[in-house]
């Protein structure tokens, strides 16, 4: 019975703790330690799941224009986050979680925001904020920016992948 009691106290309600929306009363919205890249805006931390919070990226199959051919700009995307992120720690804050129930966080490593970074190298779009880093991005023709690409958020709609 007291073995019971323990599991019930540290695992909880899932459906509760992974609930859309601001973190509850006893929710760590800090996060640390050493990721897996899942894609250019989203992490596995632990157990966790973090979504990149303010940006876009191309998902991991989409592609795009460039000199008049194909690129994985995708794939590219995901490989960026890995280069920023190195062999470092990342340490993410959160306020809240979306309806797949991933934190929605900014996250840092070696003393960058992978957010806005990751933005200002053309390899995510602003999707809410990061608006100026965009608009470096933007006139200095880098990533998706050197060619033609169809928003993530529309690529996304056409093929029925939720986000």
């Amino acid at each position: 019975m007291l073995v019971l009691v323990v599991l019930a106290a540290l695992f909880g309600r899932p459906q509760e703790r992974m609930a859309p929306g601001p973190l509850g009363p006893g929710e760590f919205g800090e996060l640390s330690g050493y990721v897996t890249v899942i894609d250019g805006d989203s992490l596995r931390l632990g157990g966790s799941e973090v979504r990149l919070v303010g940006i876009d990226a191309p998902e991991g199959r989409q592609t795009c224009q460039r000199d008049g051919r194909e690129w994985d700009c995708g794939e590219e995307s995901r490989r960026q986050l890995q280069r920023l992120i190195g062999r470092q720690k990342v340490s993410c804050r959160s306020v809240e979680r979306d309806k797949h129930g991933r934190y929605l966080g900014t996250c840092e490593a070696g003393g960058k925001t992978l957010n806005s970074a990751m933005v200002e190298s053309g390899c995510a779009v602003s999707y809410g904020s990061y608006g100026a880093e965009e608009r470096v991005a933007k006139a200095a023709r880098r990533g998706i920016w050197s060619g033609t690409f169809q928003m993530p958020r529309e690529w996304r709609r056409e093929r029925g992948i939720g986000r």
